[in-house]
């Protein structure tokens, strides 16, 4: 099974950018967005193995958070992802993770990422170093007894390379750490 977007021709099977159907069709909204700057986003299946993961985590907790367990570059990283070493682990540093709790469909959720100006930038890759973020997993989970219902996670990141950034303020890293979406 192949799927096809707005933005290139997918190689790897949709069910590689989300863990289930719902998932799936935020990645849909995500690279189909009208607004969307990039013009290649790859599905990568471990970013999505690990967003399942915080989805879970989150769900357990209860909580809608960057931090559980440490930072979001720091999960890709202990994850097996390995991230640009100027993404960095320390407990706040995240330019790659999204998550959002008590939405039930992604065009709910897709519209409430839109409308926070940080998660809409990274998302839609409006700021030159999301510009260059290009690989995708998505994590949806329902649990009716939490107290959310539903999580969600977006990791939209850039994969290591040697020379691979065309970004070159290093000073001025777009930082999301401590912006969540709840409904």
């Amino acid at each position: 099974m192949t799927f096809i977007t707005s933005l290139q021709l997918q190689s790897k099977p949709v069910e590689d950018c989300g863990n289930n159907e719902k998932a799936q069709q935020l990645y849909t909204l995500i690279v189909n967005d009208k607004d969307q700057n990039r013009t290649r986003i790859r599905c990568n299946p471990l970013l999505t193995r690990l967003a399942m993961e915080k989805a879970k985590k989150m769900q357990e907790f209860g909580l809608v958070q960057h931090n559980l367990g440490g930072s979001p570059n720091a999960h890709l990283s202990n994850g097996g992802y390995q991230l640009p070493d100027y993404y960095g682990v320390q407990f706040h540093a995240n330019q790659v993770e999204a998550v959002a709790g008590g939405y039930e469909t992604a065009a709910q959720v897709w519209e409430a990422f839109k409308n926070s100006s940080a998660h809409r930038s990274h998302l839609l890759g409006e700021h030159e170093f999301y510009l260059e973020q290009d690989e995708i997993g998505v994590g949806f989970i329902r649990e009716w007894h939490s107290p959310h219902v539903e999580y969600w996670v977006v990791y939209l990141t850039k994969g290591y390379s040697p020379n691979q950034s065309i970004f070159d303020g290093r000073d001025d890293l777009p930082n999301k750490s401590n912006l969540v979406i709840q409904k």
